[in-house]
């Protein structure tokens, strides 16, 4: 078959979505028709019930994974829903249960991302246990039956996904690399826009808008990675499609320390080279190189051989082209940008390189150190240390937790005070809608809202419109697909679904649908406003006490990162795992920092009052790892490894390590709210000494003397930054002052 039909079923085969909505569909489905065939209408809810809360514990996994963590979920659910229903008719006994499940599962999350999910899911399979139990006037089900239902759903939709997982092991991973690749593109497209040479552009702007980028490529390298990891087989390298993946994943991560170099201040460019147009050529490589990352992600998305189409080679041909007639000119105020522009052209060209290689078949094995970093707990000893880890208050899981409890708590007692058989509904919105910061939870809640209002108003007519109940079993089924291809990023839209869903369930089950609009929405109300309060008053984690131990960790990070680069300008390049680690917890950090300031900037004003001090310290730690990340895209410069050591790499380690330390001290002041020692005027002094050194090199003068003097000049702004958010930044809670971390 060809033609745009052949090219749709290609796209449509190759959408990881697709898949998942055929899972869910089939699942939904074929509980329904059970249902109706068996003229047993109340099998139907706890069966549903079962195969939604498998579906929300499911991570991308291997099949072997899957099914160790199927039969973990289908134990926890066991144990869950059995509690439940015997307790059904004890209301205290039951609330306890179901606020010990929430807090010891809430911490249990501290294990992993794969154990967060279970544990997620079962907290809420304890309230669909507690949905599951008859109303008045029907008969009561045994507990055990309902248990087992819930069980039964569960793993029914669970051995489709290790079924379709086997079926199809490498493809999350490709979707994982090309969600990379994609961010990669986005990212040095923002990167040009640095370089464009128009005075009067804020520059601290777009610092800022590069430093969130950077998170989103980070975030997506961490789901990459940990999508291979899964796969990855311990003591034995991959093999075949995955090994192919995994050579990916480190030009990706090669092409990211690129992206992310900084070599020279972009303002100090415009001034200097104001009337050339070697600015707007480099602005015009890296759009174009952005262009080919996002051409390579569409190939590996729909399974095809990448092939780059951006022309960048002579776009490169034309910089280069640029730089030699500037080189002739020899204007003695030229002379530092060009040095700088030089290594950015070089950085370019490899950058060139690696979109190269990584659009051709691989001709030979990997080859050095090709191990990742493996975060995942491998024994109920290092499981258990991690939860013991967050059993205080300073921790944002454990304040979480409790404030989950307490809400849970408050939305029981409501139940208790409206519907106390079929009120539930307000304590799932309230765990819904409860999240871990402010901002979180305020979009939460206006989503949950809007999107019942709008499913309510929705399956009203929907029901007007098609009363035969084969029609509204098929809109039940389409609703629950589309919760789960709209929860992750269209909330409103997946709330909508699940509402439209539940009152197709229950008028096609009770023919009680038109019933349930008004609780429905007035438990919606009740629950967020809940969720809301308890924000406020439980032990609220404001983002704004967490920036300056953030900003340390990645001041920490940094000096590491350092020391790791100096080392290999003098034993040579080599992408070893220890280096990677450095490289990856530099940005890790940085995305993190980013990540607090974005939320804290979604917090009340009163409570961010010093969002310009956090703002300007994210722009000057990102500026810093800039620096560093030139360094490290340079590390093929070095001497003969070989060769004796010259006396200018001594200059080299002895002020890298300086600098290092000069970090780590802004970085303590940081942790410990109090003010960074005061500058002695030394890394301005080992600047001029990098700069007047001669050069390593008998061709230009080092790249690594020049980059380092750029991090000695970006100590002074650093320590004005981290001063002025000591100065005006809230102190953080003591660890044991539960009082003042209330408050």
């Amino acid at each position: 078959m060809d033609g745009p039909t052949a090219q749709w079923l290609q796209r449509l085969g190759a959408e990881i979505a697709w898949a998942y909505a055929l899972r869910l569909a089939v699942a939904l489905a074929s509980v329904l028709a059970l249902g109706v065939a068996s003229g047993r209408g109340d099998l139907m809810v706890p069966l549903l019930l079962g195969v939604f809360a498998s579906a929300l514990a499911e991570a991308d996994d291997s099949w072997r994974g899957r099914l160790k963590a199927l039969a973990v979920t289908l134990a926890s659910f066991a144990v869950v829903g059995l509690g439940v229903a015997e307790l059904a008719a004890r209301p205290l006994a039951l609330l306890a249960a179901l606020l010990g499940c929430s807090f010891v599962f809430t911490l249990l999350g501290a294990v992993g991302g794969r154990y967060r999910t279970i544990t997620a899911a079962t907290i809420i399979l304890a309230l669909y246990a507690a949905i599951s139990e008859p109303g008045a006037g029907q008969a009561p089900m045994p507990a055990g039956r309902v248990a087992a239902l819930l069980v039964a759903g569960a793993a029914w939709y669970g051995l489709l996904s290790v079924l379709w997982s086997a079926a199809a092991p490498v493809l999350p991973v490709r979707h994982a690399l090309s969600g990379v690749y994609l961010a990669l593109g986005g990212h040095l497209r923002v990167k040009a826009g640095m370089f464009e040479p128009v005075r009067g552009v804020d520059l601290r702007a777009r610092r800022l808008q590069l430093a969130r980028s950077n998170a989103h490529v980070v975030a997506a390298l961490n789901t990459a990675k940990d999508a291979i990891l899964a796969r990855t087989v311990p003591g034995r390298a991959p093999q075949g499609a995955l090994a192919q993946l995994l050579g990916l994943y480190f030009i990706a991560q090669d092409i990211h320390e690129r992206a992310s170099a900084s070599h020279y201040p972009y303002g100090d460019w415009t001034e200097v080279l104001f009337h050339s147009d070697v600015l707007y050529r480099c602005q015009r490589v890296l759009h174009l190189q952005g262009d080919a990352c996002t051409q390579l992600a569409e190939a590996l998305r729909r399974r095809r051989a990448p092939e780059v189409q951006a022309p960048h080679g002579p776009a490169l041909a034309d910089l280069h082209a640029s730089l030699d007639w500037l080189d002739r000119q020899a204007q003695p105020e030229w002379q530092r940008p060009l040095r700088s522009l030089r290594a950015v052209a070089r950085n370019l060209d490899r950058l060139s390189t690696q979109l190269a290689t990584a659009t051709r078949p691989p001709t030979e094995p990997l080859r050095g150190d090709i191990s990742l970093l493996d975060l995942a707990p491998h024994s109920l000893r290092e499981a258990g240390a991690r939860v013991r880890a967050q059993l205080h208050v300073r921790s944002a899981l454990f304040r979480h937790a409790v404030r989950l409890t307490l809400a849970l708590a408050a939305a029981w007692g409501a139940m208790q005070l409206t519907d106390p058989q079929h009120g539930y509904w307000i304590m799932m919105t309230t765990l819904i809608v409860c999240q871990p910061t402010y901002g979180a939870t305020v979009a939460r809640l206006a989503q949950r809202v809007g999107g019942t209002v709008l499913g309510l108003v929705l399956g009203w007519a929907l029901m007007r419109l098609f009363p035969q109940p084969a029609v509204q079993a098929l809109l039940a089924v389409l609703g629950g697909v589309a919760f789960f291809l709209t929860r992750t990023q269209r909330y409103t839209t997946a709330t909508a679904a699940v509402t439209l869903m539940v009152l197709m369930l229950f008028n096609h089950g009770t023919g009680a649908g038109y019933a349930l609009i008004v609780p429905r929405l007035l438990d919606t109300l009740v629950g967020a406003g809940i969720a809301a309060a308890a924000l406020l008053l439980v032990l609220p984690d404001w983002q704004g006490r967490r920036l300056g131990a953030g900003a340390a960790d990645a001041l920490a990070a940094c000096a590491t990162y350092l020391r790791q680069i100096v080392a290999q300008y003098a034993t040579g390049r080599s992408d070893d795992l220890a280096y990677r680690v450095a490289r990856r917890r530099a940005h890790d950090t940085d995305a993190a920092l980013t990540t607090v300031l974005s939320h804290m900037l979604h917090e009340p004003p009163w409570v961010r009052r010093h969002a310009r001090a956090g703002l300007d310290l994210l722009g000057s730690t990102h500026t810093l790892l800039g620096c560093l990340s030139a360094l490290g895209a340079h590390r093929d410069l070095q001497p003969d490894p070989g060769a004796h050591t010259l006396p200018q790499d001594d200059l080299a380690g002895r002020a890298a390590e300086a600098l290092a330390g000069q970090i780590e001290a802004v970085a303590q002041a940081l942790r410990t709210h109090t003010p960074p020692p005061p500058g002695d005027g030394s890394a301005d002094a080992w600047a001029r000494t990098l700069d007047a050194a001669p050069p390593a090199l008998h061709t230009e003068p080092s790249l690594l003397h020049l980059q380092l003097a750029q991090v000695c000049r970006q100590m002074e702004p650093l320590r004005a930054a981290a001063a002025q958010l000591v100065q005006v930044a809230p102190a953080p809670a003591h660890r044991h002052a539960w009082k003042n971390a209330s408050k």
